[in-house]
């Protein structure tokens, strides 16, 4: 079966991830050792033991759910002999890229931990607390119902589709005013909308100062040719050139996540049958359901998981 190795974003985050990992396997402590190494502080310890709260500030919970993939995927490559090499593609949803670009050798665990650090704190001071909002729609709603959802918000405000995640689950984003607007459109539509706890406007233009950030930080930092394509969230198409990535890397702050596109080509000109997503959670597991119904989806974070799988590859 053709293999897509992708990578969880915020949200899958929970205290004690990764922690049966690092307690099983010497590769996998090797990884979260490196991770404290390049941030200069314990964060595995707030991985391992919380408080929720902290590790649910985006400039943590971004290096952290990248040093759970990684983790995992050193396991699989160290214990099990199954590398990323046996991957078509690797993908990942927002800051799984990230991930995903780790996984695929084109940067250093310790480039992506800074990198991810950096970009947490620059989304998060992109816009002031409470000025930004995001929403998700849920149901009996596509991309292009959103779409019509925020054209009506952004009389009253900044709003625009943030995360096409599968039928049934896009996410709006933008200012509080233009949200709201959205809300109550949605409303009127007869869309279930939930208003979601974050701390700032993700995936819209009000994260343009931190799109200004991260292409600095893009700048100096290298990136190796990958070992597998990446498809890009901006795109929803294979990516492996290194200048094209850093383009899209910063683009992708302030553009859509283009999720279900990805699924769709990956499980159709793509090839893929078999979806593993590769760390905390299993959203993105769920989204492939959804999106590609005939492919396989499964999740992998705990010890035996891994070698499960490594039985069927």
């Amino acid at each position: 079966m053709t293999i897509a190795f992708i990578f969880p974003g915020q949200g899958a985050q929970a205290p004690g991830m990764g922690k049966s990992l690092h307690d099983a396997f010497g590769s996998a402590r090797e990884v979260f050792q490196e991770v404290d190494e390049a941030l200069g502080e314990k964060l595995s310890r707030l991985i391992f033991e919380g408080p929720a709260d902290e590790l649910t500030l985006t400039a943590n919970t971004q290096p952290a759910l990248m040093a759970v993939s990684f983790a995992a995927m050193r396991v699989l490559e160290r214990e099990f002999n199954v590398g990323v090499g046996r991957a078509l593609y690797v993908a990942g949803h927002s800051l799984g890229e990230y991930s995903a670009l780790a996984a695929a050798r084109a940067l250093s665990i310790s480039d992506t931990a800074k990198l991810l650090r950096t970009r947490g704190r620059a989304m998060q001071a992109a816009v002031p607390v409470g000025e930004g909002a995001m929403a998700a729609l849920i149901g009996k709603v596509d991309v292009a119902t959103a779409e019509a959802i925020a054209e009506e918000g952004s009389a009253a405000g900044v709003v625009v589709v943030a995360n096409d995640n599968n039928v049934g689950n896009v996410v709006i984003s933008g200012d509080k005013a233009g949200v709201d607007a959205a809300l109550a459109a949605a409303k009127a539509k007869g869309v279930r909308a939930i208003p979601l706890k974050v701390s700032a406007p993700f995936h819209s233009p009000l994260m343009q100062p931190a799109t200004d950030v991260m292409a600095a930080a893009l700048t100096d930092t290298d990136i190796e040719p990958l070992a597998v394509p990446l498809v890009a969230n901006v795109t929803a198409r294979p990516v492996n050139e290194p200048t094209a990535i850093r383009r899209l890397l910063a683009e992708q702050i302030t553009g859509r996540v283009r999720w279900r596109e990805s699924v769709e080509w990956m499980a159709g000109e793509g090839g893929v049958s078999r979806f593993v997503e590769v760390g905390a959670g299993n959203q993105l597991s769920g989204m492939v359901k959804r999106n590609a119904p005939d492919a396989e989806a499964l999740a992998l974070n705990e010890p035996a998981d891994l070698e499960a799988f490594a039985k069927t590859v």
